[in-house]
């Protein structure tokens, strides 16, 4: 059931946002150098790698600075780019890796391996469902990029403080996975985005 349910709305909302998805394509590749989409190695379930898509929001190459994006200020950001990120639009590509089953609309945030590797064994139980474009740790830390920016050691904080808390958010979602419940966190995240 949550597997059609994530088809059909996938399809729906791509085909609803496709025109927006054009023209911001077109800011993207006359802003900057480099490709519309940026595809990130994430670890999805049962700890399978796959290509996480998104909006191409940085300048090209920006990633061998650090994956951590510090601060919606953080200078590899391009002007379309923070627009995007604001909204979540460059989220949106998700929606292709939804369809392709990678992943689910509802479901834990899928992480970069190196982070994935400090999970505890009971941490990694969040592996064995599939990730999810939005879930209840998207939505309580939905400043996440400002929180660190106010850190000194931004990567510290994130592995200690901000890791586990949401871990703990997702195996709150876990213990219960329905329908309904994806319902309210999306839309819940769609009150997020618009306020």
């Amino acid at each position: 059931m949550k597997r059609i349910f994530d088809l059909v709305c996938s399809i729906l909302i791509l085909s609803i946002f496709l025109p927006f998805g054009l023209a911001l394509s077109l800011l993207i590749m006359l802003e900057s150098k480099g490709g519309v989409f940026y595809a990130q190695e994430r670890i999805g379930r049962f700890g399978k790698p796959f290509m996480l898509l998104k909006f191409r929001s940085m300048r090209k190459d920006a990633d061998k600075q650090g994956k951590l994006t510090v601060g919606m200020r953080d200078p590899r950001i391009t002007r379309t780019g923070y627009f995007i990120r604001k909204f979540k639009l460059d989220e949106f590509p998700q929606f292709i890796n939804v369809i392709k089953g990678e992943m689910s609309i509802v479901g834990p945030r899928p992480e970069v391996k190196e982070y994935v590797d400090l999970y505890t064994p009971e941490q990694r139980e969040i592996l064995n469902v599939r990730p999810g474009i939005t879930d209840l740790a998207s939505l309580e830390y939905f400043e996440e990029n400002e929180l660190l920016g106010k850190s000194d050691n931004p990567q510290k904080t994130y592995i200690e403080e901000i890791m586990p808390a949401k871990i703990e958010l997702n195996k709150k979602y876990l213990a219960n996975p329905t329908l309904l419940h994806d319902l309210q966190i999306m839309w819940k995240t769609f009150l997020k985005i618009i306020s």
